[in-house]
């Protein structure tokens, strides 16, 4: 650790007393211990304070831009940006990059990177007042984490996802903005290597964050037990995909409410597994029990099968929409139409919705 990476010992109490960090839960210390902050300036190395940090302690960046990625598999760790301006992490020289502390993350392409195991899930980790901007691959990417919390992180420009997270739990995604990501701007999944059934994901919350200018504003993949919620989504291909497949358990039984999404109109190729994507508001696929209420959907257009203000429609294997229950929305001015069941599914209801066209006719 450099001369200016000082290493401040203060009590729990006066920390929280003075704002001061992010003290641990009062079940993880006592009165007695003690929680250190790291300070780093541009120039000197996050990864060596994060090697340093124990569980309770906190990195804080000073404003500039960091040229590293930056890997965290030690709990109850907060790193964030100070309130005098913003910490922009971008990458680094690829030979330093690689053969660093932080290798695995950056060969990976990746700029910030929080990884547990099965066995041992890193928790409690805090992300905060960050920048994470032109990675190769992910700005952020997490994997086993349990109560992982990203708050005002800017994610932006980075080739594939902004925010991503698999294997997890407990999440909660706030007052981010992830903007013309290569894929999805937030994206949450079981996993990524294999075929799976949805997890619990028990709780996750993703809220209040502006996503745009992405090929997907956010994606849900294979999980259950979610909500997504008064979140802004403009000016990607599709504003939220919940994507779930023929698994066991089935995606689903989660809660899309309140968001605000329009003119998703950016144009984006067909890939292996879907059309081409444009004007698509929310999309469930092979998904059951979600509730999609009082959301705000306008101006989404595009001639897409895909396309339209909420669309059922059948997974890439096959799977149908069941049982789930689109009610008291406003969904209005999207094209081909503003709800649209495009699915063979059972049970799914519209109800209590405002809006002018839909597929087939009456379920306005």
């Amino acid at each position: 650790m450099t001369r200016r990476q000082i290493t401040h010992l203060v009590c729990t109490a006066a920390v929280v007393a003075s704002g001061l960090g992010a003290a641990a839960p009062a079940d993880h210390r006592t009165a007695h211990q003690v929680l250190r902050i790291h300070r780093v300036q541009p120039g000197e190395s996050i990864q060596q304070a994060v090697d340093a940090a124990r569980p309770g302690d906190t990195v804080v960046l000073s404003p500039g831009t960091y040229h590293e990625s930056v890997r965290i598999t030690v709990s109850d760790l907060t790193l964030r940006g100070s309130l005098a301006g913003p910490a922009v992490i971008v990458p680094g020289p690829a030979a330093t990059a690689v053969a660093g502390a932080d290798g695995t993350c950056a060969a990976a392409g990746n700029g910030i990177c929080v990884n547990g195991t099965r066995s041992s899930p890193v928790k409690r980790v805090t992300l905060r007042s960050l920048t994470i901007r032109g990675f190769a691959k992910n700005g952020l990417w997490a994997s086993w984490t349990d109560r992982l919390k990203v708050q005002d992180v800017i994610s932006e420009k980075n080739g594939q996802w902004g925010i991503a997270q698999e294997r997890s739990v407990r999440g909660v995604f706030t007052r981010n903005t992830a903007e013309r990501n290569g894929d999805a701007g937030l994206f949450v999944a079981n996993t990524v290597d294999r075929e799976d059934g949805a997890q619990d994901s028990k709780g996750t919350v993703i809220s209040h964050n502006r996503l745009a200018g992405n090929r997907i504003g956010v994606t849900v993949r294979r999980l259950r037990n979610l909500t997504v919620e008064r979140n802004e989504a403009t000016g990607n291909c599709a504003a939220v995909f919940v994507v779930g497949d023929e698994g066991t358990p089935r995606a689903g039984a989660m809660t899309v409410r309140r968001n605000h999404i329009h003119a998703n109109n950016k144009l984006c190729p067909k890939t292996p597994r879907l059309p081409f994507l444009q004007g698509s508001g929310i999309v469930l696929t092979g998904t059951e029990k979600t509730l999609v209420t009082k959301n705000r959907v306008e101006d989404n257009v595009g001639a897409s099968p895909l396309s339209g203000g909420i669309v059922l429609f059948k997974s890439f294997v096959g799977a149908p929409n069941e049982s789930n229950e689109i009610r008291d929305n406003v969904v209005l001015r999207n094209s081909t139409a503003d709800l649209a069941d495009r699915d063979t599914g059972r049970n799914n209801t519209f109800r209590g919705n405002t809006c002018g066209v839909s597929e087939p006719a009456g379920l306005c």
